[in-house]
């Protein structure tokens, strides 16, 4: 099925996402975000005024974030807005875009702002009063480092669930590094003839605020804390966990940065594309959760089940994304699926680019479109796995309208 809801051409954008403890630091994520936003509506030429429906996403609270989408539109000059604010993890990126296009669907908006962001570095120290505890003392927790060390529901790590898919399905070490030497070669084609395919959606050279967003801290030429990996230096880590295959080499770091696009009906889309010939269309989307410990198998099901929804098969699609925060996420999606391994991931993948969690899911998404638009038009699919052995994904089409 198609969607009524359409991303107009041109209308989205993304920051560099930035190694964590480094250039956003300092910068509230949903301040941040509601001043790249002002700033990139304006340069499309897009009036604020324009939305009649929102959505934030975000996975690490910041303070005020109670208040959620309406303060982001108010700050970035549309009071008007109303909307929710969602959270899902890694998948909140495509979460967030299903959620605008089901209000577009049903006939509740007609044009929708999505807008996508988290800061991991410096993330919240939370405490939870518990009066009936000894003394009164209740507990607490840092949010983003102790959730990446703890699934509570089964007392593992996210990089637990990586050495268990590895075992499973026996993937090595070493056919993680030579998958993450392709990624990296994939992702350093975007800063070709001076990161070219980058600026297709991202302002470079990107102007860093200060906290106060009164000037200008630093400028930054593209993403942030890139590793640029050799065999010999992959040859020379080790496991993270005794006895297991994932080194620090082969998974991604944390970052933090923001993205946003635009979702309309088709009149509407048409008339906020910067090339209204070119139509991209949303086809379906899925979701998934697999068994408990095994997240990065779930961007299998959840793929299938938005090709399903798109009435197309693998076999009929002509580029894919991945949130692949582990190498053997996209090993085992292509041994399972039959995906080309070497073909997935052109111009970059959040294995090099960061593990940003909101707003990952919609820069893969922008940078699907791009390479689509590249290519002449065809069918996407992007698929990611998130927290809680859990998936989205999401198929859509570029074409001539």
């Amino acid at each position: 099925m198609a969607f009524k809801a359409e991303i107009p051409y041109g209308a989205y954008w993304s920051t560099p996402f930035a190694r964590w403890q480094g250039s956003f630091a300092s910068l509230h994520s949903v301040e941040f975000a509601a001043h790249v936003t002002k700033r990139e509506l304006a340069r499309r030429d897009i009036s604020p005024q324009t939305f009649d429906f929102g959505v934030l996403g975000l996975s690490v609270p910041q303070r005020h974030a109670f208040y959620g989408l309406p303060w982001l539109a108010g700050m970035a000059g549309a009071p008007q807005l109303a909307g929710p604010t969602v959270m899902q993890a890694c998948a909140t990126g495509v979460r967030s875009l299903f959620t605008a296009s089901q209000e577009i669907e049903s006939g509740a908006a007609s044009v929708a702002l999505t807008v996508t962001c988290d800061r991991t570095s410096n993330g919240p120290h939370l405490y939870y009063p518990n009066p009936h505890a000894p003394g009164g003392t209740g507990a607490a927790e840092n949010w983003v480092l102790d959730n990446f060390g703890q699934d509570p529901l089964g007392g593992h790590s996210m990089l637990a669930t990586a050495e268990n898919v590895a075992a499973k399905h026996g993937i090595s070490t070493s056919q993680q590094h030579e998958l993450v030497l392709r990624r990296e070669a994939q992702y350093r084609d975007a800063l070709a003839d001076d990161s070219a395919f980058l600026r297709r959606f991202m302002t470079l050279p990107f102007d860093v605020p200060t906290a106060d967003f009164r000037k200008n801290a630093t400028t930054l030429d593209g993403d942030g804390g890139i590793n640029c990996s050799t065999p010999e230096g992959l040859a020379r880590l080790r496991p993270v966990v005794a006895g297991g295959s994932v080194t620090y080499g082969c998974q991604t770091h944390p970052a933090d940065g923001n993205a946003g696009l635009v979702v309309a009906d088709p009149a509407r889309a048409k008339a906020l594309s910067t090339r209204p010939e070119i139509a991209v269309r949303l086809l379906g989307f899925g979701q998934a959760r697999v068994p408990l410990a095994y997240m990065p198998e779930a961007t299998i099901p959840a793929a299938r089940r938005a090709l399903d929804a798109a009435g197309l098969s693998l076999a009929q699609i002509d580029a894919i994304k991945t949130h692949n925060p582990f190498a053997l996420n996209d090993i085992v999606f292509a041994r399972e699926t039959g995906a080309n391994l070497e073909a997935m991931n052109n111009w970059g993948c959040s294995l090099v680019w960061g593990h940003a969690q909101a707003p990952m899911g919609t820069r893969s998404v922008i940078e699907l479109i791009e390479e689509l638009a590249l290519r002449g038009g065809g069918y996407g699919l992007f698929t990611g796995c998130a927290a809680g052995d859990s998936a989205m994904a999401v198929v859509l089409q570029v074409g001539d309208r």
